[in-house]
């Protein structure tokens, strides 16, 4: 399974980094850029707000699904066409539900409610895509998987790209393109994830029998509530920025701005998490020990999240300035807050992969639903004295929190071996890149950032192979296998 788990997350990985860092940088980077500050503030609010209430278009169908399928691949043909005809009836709720919340909340002017209510559209087909995709990695198709987890992105950055850059068009550019474009690329990957998965079925059709649709909510619920509760202890900060500041659009696109290098960095971890969760549930399953892939994971991710959040806290002012026009020192404080969250996060995504797929459901509910009061009342707390690199703090403390559940949770669960060498060797890690980014940031050391961010970054690729957190002799052994993918 280690085999398995490597080279596929180096398909996955490298994949998405290379399409969706585009994509982040070169699509909607530009967007920003290119738009008043206020238009994309109201835009990632707007998303934010609709993204809480995402969770009620699946209901954590798209979870159940993947464990189920791991466990017993032959349900695919008896479960598919109930699940989709609930995901439809699922999906028109959100919408209704959405639109009705955002007009209480204050979202009345026609321009901000029929713009929440496409991008609710365009979250509705990004939930139809994960779903149909479940299919995939709950049959163990994780290559075919990788390939599909970059198809919406991949078609999004042809049509912005086209729209962003054809003379004549990039003048009259506006928010609606942008989202006219998302909806394009979401409606084409579900065509063509459905003409894939069509010959597998008997016939491609929807079903919706009552107590079937009842018999599968209550399955898929514990999972909706733990992806809810992630969701609104990860999103709640930009919605409670733009509600509690004067100047709220304007300080939700700087958090906006900053924001997106973390969701970059987290495309890792979020990919890894969901190879990881079917792997974990099929090795429990057959009663097989988890230990050694869930090593190999947390190593993996966190020789590269240290690396990273550490090299960008030293250096966040520079690179703020140089991906946006509206790039200072503030906007810097904020990206360093937000990328040391990196690191917690990218553990979560280990330990609730395999506490998910042990069906530890319910302790995971009472961490989160504890980890969101924590996350309001530290926004609370904290944005109208600090602004937005308060709601980053609170951000980095909350996660920080729910991390360290997740992992005593899990060894006590699962009974899994403390490690305190392994602790230590993240902390030399972490000592080494702080003390080589302290260095290095001095002005007295007259280097471009760009060279002196790059040699941090080396420094700690070097530091985690010295320290055998990334074994070069088990990877370079799994380099026959790449050859395949």
């Amino acid at each position: 399974m280690n085999r398995e788990f490597a080279s596929n997350a180096v398909l996955i990985v490298v994949l998405n980094l290379a399409v969706k860092s585009f994509y982040l940088f070169g699509i909607d980077r530009t967007v920003q850029n290119i738009l008043p500050p206020g238009d994309y503030g109201l835009f990632f609010t707007l998303f934010n707000f609709a993204f809480l209430f995402q969770i009620i278009a699946d209901l954590g169908l798209q979870s159940f699904n993947v464990r189920n399928l791991a466990q017993s691949r032959q349900l695919l043909q008896k479960y598919f066409p109930h699940l989709l005809g609930l995901k439809l009836l699922l999906g028109i709720g959100f919408l209704v539900f959405t639109s009705a919340v955002g007009y209480w909340w204050g979202f009345r002017s026609a321009t901000a409610w029929y713009l929440l209510l496409a991008i609710a559209c365009n979250q509705l087909l990004q939930t139809l895509i994960l779903f149909l995709r479940s299919n995939l990695a709950g049959l163990g198709l994780y290559r075919l998987d990788s390939w599909v987890s970059i198809l919406d992105k991949s078609l999004l950055v042809i049509l912005g790209s086209i729209l962003l850059w054809t003379p004549g068009l990039r003048e009259h550019f506006t928010l609606w393109w942008f989202v006219g474009a998302q909806a394009a690329a979401y409606v084409l990957t579900v065509s063509l994830l459905l003409i894939y998965l069509h010959p597998r079925l008997e016939r491609l059709q929807i079903r919706f029998q009552r107590a079937t649709a009842f018999s599968l909510l209550r399955a898929s619920a514990p999972f909706a509530l733990v992806i809810f509760l992630m969701t609104a202890y990860t999103r709640l900060d930009a919605i409670m920025i733009e509600k509690i500041l004067p100047n709220g659009t304007t300080e939700a696109g700087l958090y906006a701005s900053a924001f997106r290098l973390l969701d970059a960095s987290n495309i890792a971890g979020y990919l890894l998490a969901g190879l990881l969760l079917p792997m974990f549930a099929r090795q429990l399953k057959e009663g097989l020990p988890v230990v050694a892939l869930t090593r190999l994971a947390i190593t993996t991710i966190w020789a590269g999240a240290i690396t990273l959040a550490i090299s960008v806290f030293w250096f966040a002012t520079p690179i703020m300035r140089s991906l946006y026009t509206t790039g200072d020192a503030y906007s810097g404080e904020i990206l360093r807050w937000l990328m040391l969250t990196f690191i917690p996060m990218s553990g979560g995504y280990v330990y609730g992969s395999l506490l998910a797929a042990n069906g530890n459901l319910r302790p995971m509910n009472s961490l989160f639903a504890i980890s969101l009061l924590v996350n309001a009342g530290l926004n609370a707390l904290l944005i109208p004295s600090y602004g937005a690199p308060g709601a980053a703090i609170a951000t980095l403390v909350t996660q920080s929190l729910a991390f360290t559940a997740q992992l005593l949770l899990a060894q006590r669960l699962l009974h899994l071996p403390t490690a305190p060498g392994l602790v230590l060797r993240f902390a030399a890690l972490a000592a080494i890149l702080a003390s080589a980014g302290y260095y290095l940031q001095l002005p007295t050391l007259a280097w471009p950032w760009l060279t002196k961010w790059l040699i941090c970054l080396g420094i700690g690729a070097a530091a985690a192979i010295g320290l055998r957190l990334i074994d070069l002799k088990n990877w370079l052994g799994w380099l026959p296998k790449f050859k395949s993918l």
